[in-house]
């Protein structure tokens, strides 16, 4: 059974419009909770947020394996709607792990107040895994929706017209995977280990040969992984010398894959006894078969690079095991000669909020201007203008972007003709460019506020972070806004005193 808040207020209970927010405070909370409360105290807005909220319900499966919603209006009492947006917005606003939005949710006086705990509700609290498993009930679909209402009370919030235009600014950057550098060798290792870690999970329930000394093989293993991580090529000038220094770099990571080879046939014999001996159906074996997949490809590349010298082809290589969505960006920057995660664009407008956002997997700049606009313009059809940076120049978004827009703002790489010249020149234009650096404090405040490095597994978890920042940055730029006008209406009384 959910509610999104529950509508009577119980003994004790401070009622979140009459919540006493510290404005003086120069921590993020406040500003979290202001943005918060001006939703709930807004009655048009609480209720375009609240029906949204109400589509958050977990699914379970049915005996045919199909996913259906759990009814809201049965069994017992789950976290309401209203608490898991107030623990999202607080987990990435706040830039922290699930164990202190624990601590915040149980401890802290005034988010308590904001859950709707009243004195009397000290015994009531969250446990770890409920916070997880209710703010994975989010999805990017839910959030852009609440997205959109909160930006619009912002607008209102700066009485900003109706019909007033906006002008955007689009850049993209890097969101980092929480992923170690990888190399061929430790790639192979992070496979064979879990590998050995799920056969021996089996075998403390059934009796499968070969695992008694699965530490020391697991040991051995890895023994020879630290001796290739410390080999390094000769750099003498005796030929003989270099010659045996290869020799002995080959033969030790020959060893390496002969074991590894030898570990990956053991664990198929036991793959081949749970299925014939206990009856083991196919899907028990989805996660032990991607991993041997994973060793069979990191022991063929190992070959071909080091005992075959073959350069291995950039789109054959994984980069992470774990979280396989990871990619190898190189933007050029001045010391970063690498990056490991995802491409993320957002659009950001004149007053600070995020308009929108998409996770450009696999995909670059130029490929994603035109729909980065068509979504603005979906979601506020008063969007009629944009700058970009070179990197999403092409001849094509050039022309369709004009269709779109009253005014385009995209550089031209290479040389430019007299009419570009004209074009890019003009003040307007010149202007427009100008600003456009300052869509770079938006993407150090998304980094500052949870989008360093993504803690969340796989590209569902991926996906559903950077929305819930978005979300959680759009709503702590709505409390920024009524911290100020909160501190100048006192400044005024103060005046008038």
């Amino acid at each position: 059974m959910r509610t999104v808040l529950s509508p009577q207020i119980r003994i004790g209970q401070v009622d979140i419009a009459n919540i006493k927010i510290d404005c003086a405070s120069r921590d993020d909370i406040p500003v979290i909770l202001l943005g918060l409360q001006h939703i709930y105290t807004t009655p048009a807005l609480k209720k375009q947020v609240f029906a949204i909220l109400e589509e958050l319900i977990p699914f379970k499966t049915d005996a045919m394996g199909e996913f259906k919603k759990v009814s809201a209006h049965k069994g017992r009492q789950g976290m309401e709607q209203w608490n898991i947006l107030v623990l999202g917005c607080l987990r990435l606003g706040l830039n922290t792990d699930f164990d202190r939005v624990q601590e915040l949710a149980n401890q802290h006086r005034t988010i308590r107040e904001m859950l709707g705990f009243g004195c009397f509700d000290n015994e009531v609290t969250y446990g770890l895994q409920t916070i997880k498993d209710n703010l994975k009930l989010f999805t990017p679909i839910i959030m852009e929706r609440i997205n959109v209402v909160v930006i619009n009370a912002g607008y209102r919030l700066l009485n900003k017209e109706v019909n007033a235009a906006i002008f955007g600014r689009c850049d993209s950057f890097v969101f980092e995977t929480n992923v170690h550098f990888p190399t061929d060798i430790n790639l192979l290792y992070d496979a064979v280990r879990t590998l050995f870690s799920q056969c021996v999970e089996w075998n403390k329930n059934y009796p499968i040969p070969e695992w008694r000394q699965h530490r020391y093989n697991l040991a051995q293993f890895k023994k020879l992984y630290r001796k290739i991580q410390k080999l390094r090529h000769s750099t003498s000038k005796d030929e003989a010398k270099k010659l045996a220094r290869s020799e002995e770099i080959e033969r030790a990571y020959l060893a390496y894959i002969v074991m590894a080879e030898s570990y990956l046939k053991r664990v198929q014999r036991t793959r081949e006894i749970l299925k014939i001996q206990y009856k083991f159906a196919d899907n028990h074996f989805a996660k032990i078969d991607e991993f041997i997949g994973h060793t069979e490809r990191q022991i063929e590349q190992i070959h071909r690079r080091v005992l075959e010298n073959e350069t291995i082809p950039h789109n054959e290589k994984v980069f992470s095991l774990f979280q396989p969505h990871t990619e190898w960006i190189k933007k050029g920057k001045a010391g970063v000669p690498v990056e490991l995660g995802v491409r993320v664009c957002i659009m950001e407008d004149s007053n600070g909020f995020i308009l929108n956002h998409r996770v450009m997997s696999q995909e670059t700049d130029d490929k994603i201007a035109v729909l980065m606009v068509e979504a603005a313009q979906k979601n506020f059809p008063n969007f009629n203008g944009c700058s970009f940076d070179k990197g999403f120049h092409s001849p094509t978004n050039q022309t369709r972007l004009t269709e779109l827009l009253e005014r385009v703002v995209l550089p031209k790489k290479g040389k430019l003709s007299k009419v570009e010249k004209e074009r890019e020149y003009a003040d307007e234009f010149m202007e427009k460019k100008r600003k456009h650096s300052a869509v770079e404090s938006a993407i150090n405040a998304l980094e500052v506020h949870g989008l360093d490095t993504c803690p969340d597994d796989g590209i569902e978890g991926f996906e559903r972070y950077v929305a819930m920042a978005v979300l959680s940055r759009n709503i702590q730029k709505i409390g920024v806004i009524k911290r100020d006008i909160t501190r100048a209406e006192r400044l005024k009384l103060k005046r008038a005193a």
